[in-house]
C-alpha cells in the first residue's frame, strides 16, 4: 500500500489557498516537500502541518505561535503541559479579540454619533421646503 502524496495544486485547491501561500509556509519551514524533478511532492506530514498552520492563522496566531502549535502536535500527545500552553495561547488570543471588538464597538458608536451631528447641522443649514 503506497503512501498518499499531493501536488502543490492539489493542496491549494483542497484548502482554498494559493500555491504562493504554500510556498510561504515552505520558506518558513512549516512544510518540507520532497522533489520529483522540478515538482514538489507533499506527504501526509506536510498536509497535516499545513492544515494546522492555516488553523492557527484563522485563530489569529502569530507565526511563532503557529510553529509552537505544530511542534506540540508532533510531540507526544499525552503531555498536560502542552495542552496548558495551547490553552494559554487560546485564552490570550480570545482576550485580544474581545478587546478589539470592544474597541471597534466604541469606534462605531463614535462614528454614528458624528454622523447624527452632521445630519443635524445639515438639516439646520438646508432651506426648508414648504
Amino acid at each position: 500500500m503506497s503512501q498518499a502524496t499531493w501536488t502543490i495544486s492539489e493542496l491549494a485547491r483542497e484548502f482554498a489557498i494559493t500555491p504562493r501561500t504554500i510556498r510561504f509556509y515552505e520558506d518558513q519551514g512549516i512544510v518540507s516537500p520532497t522533489r520529483s524533478g522540478r515538482n514538489r511532492v507533499y506527504h501526509p506530514r506536510d498536509r497535516t502541518r499545513l492544515k494546522l498552520a492555516l488553523r492557527g492563522k484563522r485563530l489569529g496566531l502569530q507565526l511563532a505561535e503557529i510553529r509552537n502549535l505544530i511542534d506540540m502536535y508532533e510531540s507526544p500527545r499525552d503531555t498536560t503541559a502542552q495542552l496548558r500552553v495551547y490553552l494559554e495561547m487560546l485564552e490570550a488570543q480570545r482576550k485580544s479579540l474581545e478587546q478589539q471588538r470592544r474597541d471597534l464597538d466604541l469606534t462605531l458608536a463614535e462614528i454614528r454619533e458624528q454622523q447624527q451631528n452632521c445630519h443635524a447641522l445639515l438639516a439646520e443649514r438646508e432651506p426648508r421646503q414648504t
